[in-house]
């Protein structure tokens, strides 16, 4: 009896342990995001009626020259101004030729729900809009006297739009003999190759210093927690570097030499990043700036100085990522522009040895199959045959334990009043028919790190945003919306939140009972009930959980009943 209560209390808490976790960790942090966007949209539609006209002098910082701090801001283009289109065919938007700026960035591919009319994404916004956010590359003038371009040049530009077949190449003339050049490039996806030259048709030599900047005005709304990073993030000297927004407020800029790296911010599922060429040495800032009572958010770079001689040109090739954090794309940019660990972008965790792989098996189904549910179903089954061995071995376990219940029921009718001499029966009883009352506990033990692995796939992972299984299911990534108490829909009203229990977490908590009916029974009354009330806890609670996890859970509960069934037909012990 000792050893079936120390399985029933650990089955339970591991139950419950797992519950707990992802309540912390998905459903408190969801409702916060709802929350959240209900709240900026809201803020959205208050400043879009009464958002001032931003004066020059509201700029971004430049990054200083060694040894020096920055006390002024240069003047700002706004929304309005010429411009030259961008249009890639997966990226729109357009370029500020008033500061050869790029600050209108949406994704032609993603939008703001599953409906495919929905408004596109968008990324970056200009100054004058509600929230704006930008990337700019520009030179500090290390020589006096020397005008350089500012957020406030008007380039002139040679065309009229930017695509992935025509670069869009930029010019302006100081005026004292340098001739600046701007071209950008686009591929078919998220990276803008930004080609700067310096011309020098002077007398004299003139060094510079290359920057970049990725600048953002006001605080997004996040998760919080630290489940999912949000905010600065690079990674320099080898080094992943995630900085929260709160941690730069109020502090000192936090500053970083290395050897090429990348940095930018990072959303859930977009980023925005600067990658210099990997073998320019750089200083890395992350910094923080209130101007007119709104936060302003900056990660810049600052390269080693440039000397123009007369009669030379130089050139400068920075990379500039903004998009979806498609994990395939990340990894190819990696791999093409040594661009250091870039797919950690991708939060996967603590767990990144286990997470990635399992994104990629999956990724791998979906492209065989062409819908990430059914991948799902096949990285279960997949699960199921790695783990086959040992649970093979609990469920022998269990279904013996179950054959001997008649001689463990004796034992303690017998020795009711004696219960050191009943537990010493039991354990003579299960050593001599060499049965472990812990195996039971080991397919919960087995499958948790896959559960946590593929619950942060499912949170993290853009592709399986708004990615639809069959039916009612339109995105893996969001709870079943479906709800028993309005009839699965059939009834005209919609439930609250706590009572939405849809059709998956119904059939998990259904099979999750089927499967207990093949495990030993607990002989007290009281824990009997506890058990037989567990699976209507984790119907509720499950249908919190992301779709694609129930549906996992649910077939695996499938596979698993199956697999027991089998064994112990093969055992003469019967089910029921």
């Amino acid at each position: 009896m000792m050893g079936d209560q120390k399985n029933l209390v650990l089955a339970i808490v591991l139950s419950v342990g797992i519950i707990l976790i992802f309540q912390y960790f998905y459903e408190i942090p969801r409702l916060r995001e709802q929350q959240a966007r209900q709240a900026e949209l809201a803020r959205q539609a208050e400043l879009a009626e009464t958002a001032p006209t931003v004066q020059p002098g509201a700029g971004a910082l430049p990054p200083g020259l060694p040894g020096t701090t920055p006390t002024g801001t240069a003047g700002e283009a706004g929304a309005g101004g010429p411009r030259l289109r961008l249009d890639n065919g997966r990226l729109h938007g357009s370029i500020a030729l008033t500061g050869a700026r790029i600050d209108d960035v949406t994704l032609a591919d993603y939008h703001e729900t599953p409906d495919r009319t929905s408004p596109e994404i968008r990324i970056f916004s200009p100054v004058g809009t509600t929230h704006p956010y930008f990337a700019e590359w520009g030179w500090i003038a290390a020589t006096p006297g020397v005008t350089v371009p500012d957020s406030r040049t008007l380039w002139q530009a040679e065309t009229d739009r930017l695509t992935a077949e025509r670069a869009a190449r930029l010019r302006f003339d100081n005026g004292q003999g340098l001739v600046f050049g701007k071209t950008f490039e686009v591929d078919h996806d998220f990276m803008i190759t930004v080609r700067r030259t310096v011309r020098n048709d002077g007398r004299e030599p003139v060094t510079l210093y290359p920057y970049g900047l990725v600048s953002r005005w006001d605080t997004p709304p996040t998760l919080g927690f630290f489940i999912l990073h949000e905010g600065p993030i690079g990674v320099l000297d080898g080094t992943l570097q995630e900085i929260d927004y709160d941690d730069l407020q109020g502090g000192r800029p936090q500053t970083f030499e290395s050897t090429g790296g990348w940095l930018g911010i990072t959303d859930k599922y977009w980023l925005a990043a600067l990658a210099p060429e990997q073998d320019r040495k750089l200083t890395a800032t992350f910094r923080w700036v209130p101007i007119d009572g709104r936060d302003r958010y900056q990660v810049d770079f600052r390269g080693e100085p440039v000397v123009v001689e007369p009669g030379r040109t130089v050139e400068v090739v920075d990379r500039l990522f903004v998009g979806a954090k498609e994990v395939d794309k990340l990894d190819r940019y990696g791999e093409a522009y040594g661009i250091p660990l870039f797919d950690r972008a991708v939060d996967f965790g603590w767990f990144y040895f286990l997470t990635k792989p399992i994104f990629h098996i999956l990724h791998f189904f979906y492209k065989w199959t062409g819908n990430y549910g059914v991948a799902i179903l096949l990285l279960t089954l997949l699960v199921k045959i790695a783990f086959f061995p040992l649970a093979n071995k609990s469920y022998k376990a269990m279904s013996h334990m179950k054959k001997l219940q008649p001689e463990m029921m004796r034992l303690r009718e017998l020795y009711a009043d004696d219960k050191v001499k009943m537990n010493q029966e039991l354990m003579a009883l299960y050593k001599r028919e060499k049965v472990n009352p812990m195996a039971g506990c080991l397919p919960i033990v087995v499958q948790i790190p896959v559960f946590f692995a593929l619950y942060k796939v499912l949170f993290v992972s853009i592709e399986m945003r708004h990615a639809p299984f069959f039916g009612w299911i339109e995105d893996l990534s969001a709870p079943d919306p479906t709800s028993i108490f309005n009839l699965f829909g059939l009834l005209p009203f919609d439930t609250p939140a706590f009572l939405t229990i849809g059709v998956w977490p119904i059939l998990m908590g259904a099979t999750m009972w089927l499967q207990q009916q093949l495990n030993p029974q607990p002989a007290d009354p009281v824990q009997a009930k506890v058990m037989n009330l567990l699976p209507i806890f984790f119907t509720f609670l499950f249908a919190t959980f992301p779709a694609g996890l129930v549906i996992y859970w649910t077939w695996n509960n499938l596979l698993s009943i199956g697999q027991q069934w089998l064994i112990m037909k093969r055992m003469g012990v019967a089910p029921g």
